[in-house]
């Protein structure tokens, strides 16, 4: 292993979090449901969730036995609850095509529902001990400041930027691949982070190329904050969250009573139903 390995490696046995997905006797079933809940939110409000679905569903065979509808419910508040329909066919196609095992190779993780790049490489890393590029965000924006001494990453992944990660990533011999992946990922949630960063705290200091050019602004486009307040995600939300409450069809009216604009109200149920999320029950009853 190169300088650059050691102090990463030894700040992550140091500093590393106890997460569920991370321990020794997590199943890959575990990691890949980690994987869809954490993408977009935060570790913290995972946590409960995570738990809560490997209780009840603690291999993929439990979860594809059950309707849709119980995974969205169980999502929860969460956000973006097509993940649970994602997640409960990824379910599906695990137990019809192997055998309700997680696949190990990144070849057949990435022709699941709703698994990507990322999400294939990082459940290959992590839950099978496989040499890939994991590239989240947190690991982007650490690899952009020490490598290419720029405050952030581009908008997208690009070839120099996966070229980079890859010529850093230690050797198949030496079997530290997926520890560097999670480490440096650790790295950009606990120190090198979006905004102030600690860079005093930081293992690899002296390395950093950004830290070197005196943390030089970024120069790109304008990173805007993801508005909520209004927007059709918060009434879409909303909906869920009435119908998510029922065991049963919830009549308009009660729908009527969580959003006043009406026409925003009907487009965001109509979304709902197009995503399949919420079924039409009768002329004007709704269900998960």
């Amino acid at each position: 292993m190169s300088d650059l390995h050691q102090p990463v490696l030894s700040w992550y046995a140091d500093h590393a979090r106890d997460l569920p997905w991370r321990r020794p006797e997590a199943s890959p079933w575990s990691v890949l449901v980690s994987e869809l809940m954490l993408q977009q939110t935060p570790v913290a409000r995972v946590l409960p969730v995570h738990e809560a679905w490997l209780e009840r569903w603690p291999t993929p065979a439990r979860l594809a036995a059950e309707p849709t509808g119980e995974a969205v419910r169980a999502w929860g508040r969460l956000g973006y609850p097509r993940r649970a329909l994602r997640l409960h066919a990824a379910a599906v196609a695990i137990v019809e095509r192997y055998g309700g095992e997680v696949p190990e190779s990144y070849d057949e993780l990435v022709t699941l529902p709703g698994v990507g790049d990322y999400t294939a490489a990082a459940v290959a890393s992590f839950a099978h001990g496989r040499r890939h590029v994991v590239l989240d965000t947190n690991v982007r924006r650490v690899l952009a400041r020490l490598l290419a001494g720029t405050e952030f990453p581009p908008a997208s992944v690009t070839r120099a930027e996966r070229d980079a990660a890859e010529a850093v990533l230690p050797s198949e011999d030496s079997g530290a691949a997926p520890t560097w992946s999670v480490a440096v990922m650790e790295l950009g949630a606990l120190v090198c982070q979006a905004t102030a960063p600690r860079c005093g705290e930081c293992p690899v200091a002296d390395r950093c190329a950004w830290y070197a050019a005196g943390r030089p602004a970024h120069r790109g486009a304008p990173r805007r904050a993801q508005a909520w307040e209004g927007t059709d995600r918060q009434c879409r939300g909303r909906l869920l969250a009435v119908l998510r409450e029922s065991a049963g069809p919830v009549h308009r009216t009660r729908l009527d009573a969580v959003w006043p604009d009406a026409q925003q109200r009907e487009r965001c149920l109509q979304t709902l139903i197009g995503d399949g999320l919420v079924t039409q029950a009768a002329a004007d009853s709704f269900v998960i």
